[in-house]
């Protein structure tokens, strides 16, 4: 996998780069809201003494987290991929991806993105449990 790009050399890169600082600073942002919300959602089920099956509710803003801050680090929006379009400019300026292999290639990556959300809220979501 190649690495994403530095600021300098920001542009659309099928499978590699499809989102610029603004819309990276969006993700980033729901990379936050979404670990604050798992954190207090985790502290008010443990203080419920809630049972292990609703502690797996952290899933759901654990993988807003996750999903955010992967998005942030890789510059590249899941959503913008499955819709074939991409973003440099201020968000919600986006612009369609030029061709179908560079639709299928930022769909793969998109999907990757996407399953390492899954597998880090679910790991987050099992700790909980665990824990609770």
């Amino acid at each position: 996998m190649r690495r994403a790009p530095s600021v300098n050399e920001i542009q659309y890169v099928p499978g590699v780069c499809n989102i610029g600082p603004a819309e990276v600073g969006r993700r980033r942002t729901l990379g936050w809201v979404g670990l604050m919300a798992t954190v207090v959602l985790a502290v008010l089920l443990r203080w419920r003494d809630a049972t292990r099956v609703w502690q797996l509710l952290v899933f759901i803003p654990a993988f807003l987290s996750a999903s955010g801050f992967l998005q942030a680090r890789f510059h590249f929006c899941t959503g913008y991929a499955a819709r074939g379009v991409y973003n440099f400019g201020r968000p919600g300026q986006s612009r369609a991806v030029p061709d179908e292999h560079s639709k299928r290639v930022d769909r793969r990556l998109g999907n990757r993105i996407l399953l390492y959300a899954v597998v880090i809220a679910a790991a987050a979501a099992a700790l909980a449990a665990a824990l609770g």
